[in-house]
């Protein structure tokens, strides 16, 4: 079990999960005053923000928008400033996981949890991903895998909340919605 100082970490990807590739272009433009020239923006659902917070865990970015998304996702979400996972420079090591089908996220991701129990919200993951994980990280995990056409939704919240209610991360209620 994770303890009251070590809150389970949540590695959470834009592209897929928040900017679901199904939605409307204009979606959500009253929701999400600002969206300046990037049309993708207003496919925010912006209670995300809320839902996300209510979540007993530390969020943490784990997408290629890095800062980009403190910048111009958070305010949208009304999220604070989140942390920001690093991309290490592609490697020889990445090239041979990318060949056996492991996402290029997935040691960098395992390696930042640094054994702290973390759930990673994402539409690439697969069960090579899992397995690997599973095999390299002790420490409680969750890859769950959204799918990009629809984005987060009630069924992916549920896992969350049910998920961080099994390690002792959150209650069982999922009244945040």
């Amino acid at each position: 079990m994770t303890g009251p100082t070590q809150r389970p970490l949540l590695f959470l990807d834009v592209d897929g999960p928040l900017i679901p590739f199904g939605a409307a272009p204009g979606r959500y433009p009253d929701g999400n005053p600002g969206v300046g020239s990037n049309p993708l923006l207003a496919r925010i659902n912006p209670m995300h923000g809320p839902r996300l917070m209510a979540l007993s865990c530390d969020l943490v970015w784990a997408t290629t928008w890095m800062e980009d998304a403190n910048e111009c996702i958070a305010p949208l979400l009304g999220l604070p400033q989140l942390p920001v996972v690093t991309w290490p420079e592609p490697s020889d090591i990445d090239e041979q996981d990318e060949r056996k089908g492991m996402h290029w996220k997935t040691r960098a991701l395992v390696g930042w949890a640094a054994g702290r129990s973390f759930a990673w919200v994402d539409d690439e993951i697969t069960d090579i991903d899992r397995k690997w994980v599973c095999a390299h990280h002790s420490a409680p995990s969750l890859l769950h895998c959204v799918d990009p056409r629809q984005g987060l939704g009630d069924p992916d919240y549920a896992a969350l909340h049910e998920w961080l209610h099994r390690i002792g991360g959150t209650p069982s209620s999922l009244d945040a919605r």
